[in-house]
């Protein structure tokens, strides 16, 4: 079976898919913001439906906006094989993340039909709903759902926090966008998809440090998200001594730097580096250069591909703050936002692709995500892997985010051949 993949078609729609943002512009590449459910969200998923309905591709929604595009196959009432990504960016973001497995599973797809090959399995093209936390405070919105690993009613009551004006939820932002219905009814139900395959540019530098052209992806590292509050005592920056202060912010930078020692830490234990650990946001109140803070919100994103070894850090981290707080006397307040188990690929899944790999002469690199995807999420219900393409320089979530046209269409390829065997047993 020959398979091609049109890669000039591929580049000229990720570019397009790119002007589908409220970015400015950047010197240093292609800057986009495409937050869920805004207008440029929507008219980039109206774009996609295009696409996909000319080729003559089924198209549904759910109740959260999760898009299947499916190209029905001989004995439909199988399990399909499902690839996909999402298409959401961060605030200033690049082009590639997500947005390379979305389009590079329609042209697989593509591909596959232009071959004049049929295939027992349906294979199904799945646009997720916001990967990003951006606009709901938490990632992988609408695989969560689909693999039931978060409760719809919680979901619908996530406050919107897009701006500083939002006052509604999911529940409010979701039925304005066109998604109505009862998100009870997004989960999928346990064997849906005989298989899952997952595109993505890798996000990190190994695949073009070691000059490896893909990466096949073993296992998925569990992440989890904590929001600390610590609360102390303000006042005049002039007038306020030294002595008397409880400097909430002095506090957070001990925590920060608490955390940092205690990652380190645990990777010089186990000889890994599999351990990660960043705060990314800081909230300081009153938040004025002449005004002691009297109390800080911080967000911390800690990951491992070993949940164990992942709450050791935490323990570590808990017993600093204790020490902290009755030092600085301030307060600190712990609060879980997620905490998700690792994933693992499927023996099966990688061994076709290793197949198909050596079939067409790619030496690929078996890896660790460190980033979490979708697929973490997909584990819950099919059994999945990840395809990972190099990006320049491990750059991600920037606007100089890039990929070459050759090593996304290179990609697309051995993706395109994974499904047309799964899709064929």
């Amino acid at each position: 079976m020959k398979i091609e993949i049109d890669g000039a078609r591929l580049s000229a729609e990720l570019a397009e898919l790119a002007r589908f943002t409220h970015a400015e512009r950047s010197p240093v590449g292609t800057a986009v913001t495409r937050i869920v459910f805004t207008e440029d969200d929507l008219r980039a998923r109206a774009w996609l439906k295009e696409l996909a309905a000319a080729e003559g591709f089924s198209v549904r929604e759910d109740a959260v906006g999760n898009t299947f595009i499916r190209w029905h196959g001989t004995d439909p009432d199988l399990p399909a094989v499902g690839t996909g990504s999402h298409i959401d960016a961060i605030p200033h973001a690049g082009m590639y993340d997500g947005t390379v497995g979305v389009l590079g599973g329609l042209e697989a797809m593509r591909a596959l039909k232009r071959s004049g090959q049929r295939f027992r399995r349906s294979i199904e093209l799945l646009l997720l709903t916001s990967e990003e936390p951006t606009r709901f405070g938490i990632g992988c919105l609408g695989s969560r759902l689909l693999s039931g690993t978060l409760d719809p009613q919680r979901a619908d009551s996530m406050p919107d926090t897009l701006d500083a004006e939002s006052q509604g939820t999911l529940s409010d932002v979701r039925k304005a966008a066109g998604f109505s219905g009862d998100l009870a009814s997004v989960q999928l139900k346990q064997g849906f998809y005989h298989a899952w395959l997952e595109l993505h540019i890798e996000q990190g530098p190994l695949l073009e440090r070691e000059a490896l052209p893909l990466g096949i992806v073993t296992s998925i590292a569990a992440p989890a998200g904590y929001r600390f509050t610590i609360s102390g005592f303000g006042g005049h920056a002039g007038a306020l001594l030294m002595p008397d202060r409880r400097d909430a912010l002095c506090a957070a930078s001990e925590l920060i730097l608490s955390i940092e020692r205690h990652a380190l830490a645990a990777n010089a234990a186990s000889g890994t580096s599999d351990t990660v650990a960043t705060v990314g946001t800081c909230s300081v109140f009153p938040g004025a250069v002449n005004s002691v803070p009297s109390r800080v919100v911080l967000q911390l994103d800690i990951r491992d591909t070993d949940p164990e070894r992942r709450e050791s850090v935490m323990q570590a981290v808990r017993a600093d703050y204790a020490e902290i707080a009755d030092r600085r006397r301030v307060t600190f307040e712990e609060e879980l936002v997620n905490a998700d188990a690792p994933a693992q690929s499927s023996p099966h899944i990688v061994e076709t692709l290793d197949a198909v790999c050596a079939e067409l002469g790619i030496s690929p690199k078996k890896m660790v995500s460190r980033a979490y995807h979708d697929s973490l999420f997909m584990a819950r219900i099919a059994p999945i892997a990840m395809i990972f393409i190099p990006c320049r320089g491990g750059v991600s979530h920037r606007p100089d985010e890039f990929s070459s046209p050759e090593d996304i269409a290179r990609g697309t390829l051995v993706l395109a051949h994974a499904l047309a065997r799964l899709a064929a047993e």
